[in-house]
């Protein structure tokens, strides 16, 4: 039983803190890599929850694995977000106070997967031409990354 189905047979759907942690990841061109989802065919970056024993850069350069098969070498602090605006309730009824962690990541390797279980579709964006159909908690990150505000952005 991982630590997220542990939690929940405790409190069940009450809710918790649950930190989250994912990476732009930039190519050569300066295109930043984004992913349609499978839980909701919105696009967003990689990243999920962290698990026990992981930091928060353990678990971007994990999901980012998962998700991608892109291997992260080095990240940035992109920004820090919380607050009652990152509440959520899940279709199942759980709730969470997420804490999501972004860094920005320029040097990796591995070869990019089109699509797996958590992905439709895994593809580089111009900043200019991005999706339309943004993951909601996503499109804050999306906003703050065109503003080009100073990082690290603690929101």
């Amino acid at each position: 039983m991982d630590y997220i189905q542990r939690l929940r047979s405790l409190v069940g759907n009450e809710k918790v803190i649950m930190v989250v942690s994912g990476a732009f990841i930039f190519d050569e061109e300066n295109r930043v890599l984004m992913q349609k989802r499978t839980d909701n065919g919105q696009w967003g970056f990689p990243g999920g929850f962290m698990e026990l024993g992981e930091s928060v850069v353990d678990t971007a350069k994990r999901e980012v694995y998962e998700e991608t098969g892109l291997i992260l070498n080095e990240l940035e602090l992109f920004g820090i977000y919380s607050g009652p605006k990152y509440d959520k309730t899940f279709s199942n009824g759980d709730q969470v106070a997420l804490v999501l962690i972004s860094f920005i990541s320029k040097k990796y390797s591995g070869d990019l997967i089109e699509s797996n279980e958590e992905s439709i579709h895994n593809k580089f964006y111009s900043l200019k031409e991005l999706p339309k159909n943004i993951f909601t908690e996503h499109k804050v990150l999306v906003e703050d990354l065109l503003s080009k505000k100073q990082v690290p952005i603690i929101g």
